[in-house]
């Protein structure tokens, strides 16, 4: 089992749920609106799901205070991916073609993925919001606050992110894994 990132539709990080550690990539999270229908909807049509998020299983890089992740950059890699992939089987069956013909040909094709983009998280303050947040000097009583309140928040996240890890153990054990 791994970490992924909840996010909201913009990519900024707002939750950590526990995955399978086979699970990579973006999965777009969907909720069914539960508004009060319209008095011209039919009893048995349903609302439409509305994209409310995503869940990333790509691993966030330290030292980002408020990590998004470049979903633009994302979408372009996984573009890339496909293309490779389309490329290799046109050039697979244009090998296996030739070899069914009996004609001359070279070592078989070799699929190469693209390399996966270094910069799929990115801050999500700006330098101007990074620098008040770290800037030195006397904080006022409400900053000490915040700041405490961060970080009583983090550890509680952590504790709560530690306690489903556990959980998670003690259910596998009892279903009689390992």
């Amino acid at each position: 089992m791994k970490e992924a990132i909840i996010t909201d539709i913009n990519g900024l990080y707002t939750d950590v749920t526990i995955v399978s550690d086979a699970e990579f990539g973006v999965t777009q999270l969907y909720e069914i609106p539960t508004s009060e229908y319209d008095h011209d909807t039919p009893a048995h049509e349903t609302p439409e799901p509305v994209l409310v998020g995503y869940r990333v299983a790509v691993p966030v890089p330290a030292g980002l205070f408020k990590p998004h992740f470049d979903l633009v950059t994302w979408n372009a890699w996984q573009d890339a991916v496909l293309e490779a992939q389309s490329d290799y089987a046109d050039e697979l069956h244009d090998w296996r073609e030739q070899w069914a013909e009996g004609e001359k040909q070279g070592p078989e094709p070799v699929y190469t993925p693209p390399v996966q983009p270094d910069n799929l998280w990115v801050e999500g303050l700006t330098p101007e919001e990074i620098a008040e947040l770290t800037k030195p000097g006397e904080q006022t009583e409400v900053e000490k606050l915040k700041f405490e309140n961060e970080a009583l928040k983090k550890l509680i996240e952590d504790k709560d992110r530690e306690n489903k890890n556990a959980l998670f153990e003690i259910y596998s054990i009892l279903l009689g894994g390992e």
